[in-house]
């Protein structure tokens, strides 16, 4: 059975896109939570070393291998779990491409509106951030109308669902739903819904 390090799930939007991508999918996993020392980073980077090469969450452990990375480690699992991805190569190749998106873009909403599962005031809207805002409605209804939804890349929930998972959060949290139209819309709120995701923000809680 794999392992899954992550962090605290009231803040760890990294970690979310692993541990939602193995819940969902019905993935058998066992989950091991690290807290955060923010008043002793040097103490909590010496701490975290013993189980993750850059000191950072999420790891995953499959016996003697480690992966690191969320994105690693949805491609590692895709080799025996072919589900975390669309069978359709089309799809597939438009799936890895949007999460890949996410996970090396979308900057300006990641510092302005920082992980979090509780709503508070909107942001003020800058030209880079609505840049940003408009490109994840674009590339949603994008993906929703080519291949037919419900879901990014066709009827199942992948990968790129799991990734855009915090982002669909950060819009609800932060007052920013309506810069979505159309299926994406519907969508955002989809992956909200999903049963993974309210045990993620259940537990967060506890």
């Amino acid at each position: 059975m794999y392992q899954l390090h992550i962090a605290e799930k009231h803040i760890s939007s990294w970690s979310l896109r692993a541990w939602l991508l193995l819940r969902t999918l019905a993935i058998p996993f066992a989950e091991t939570l690290h807290r955060y020392q923010p008043d002793d980073l040097a103490a909590q980077r010496r701490a975290w070393q013993a189980f993750s090469p850059t000191s950072k969450v999420p790891v995953l452990v499959d016996g003697d291998t480690v992966v690191w990375d969320s994105l690693a480690i949805a491609e590692y699992v895709a080799e025996a779990h072919p589900q975390v991805w669309p069978q359709d190569k089309q799809a597939r190749a438009w799936a890895r491409s949007a999460a890949a998106e996410m996970h090396s873009g979308f900057g300006v909403l990641r510092s302005q509106c920082g992980f979090r599962l509780d709503e508070v005031a909107a942001p003020a809207i800058s030209a880079d951030l609505a840049a940003e805002l408009a490109r994840i409605n674009q590339l949603w209804n994008e993906g929703l109308q080519r291949f037919g939804g419900p879901f990014l890349a066709g009827a199942d929930f992948s990968a790129v669902d799991a990734f855009y998972a915090p982002v669909a959060m950060r819009l609800q949290c932060y007052q920013l739903n309506g810069c979505l139209n159309g299926a994406a819309a519907d969508y955002a709120q989809r992956l909200l819904n999903l049963p993974a995701m309210r045990q993620w923000c259940e537990e967060a809680a506890i």
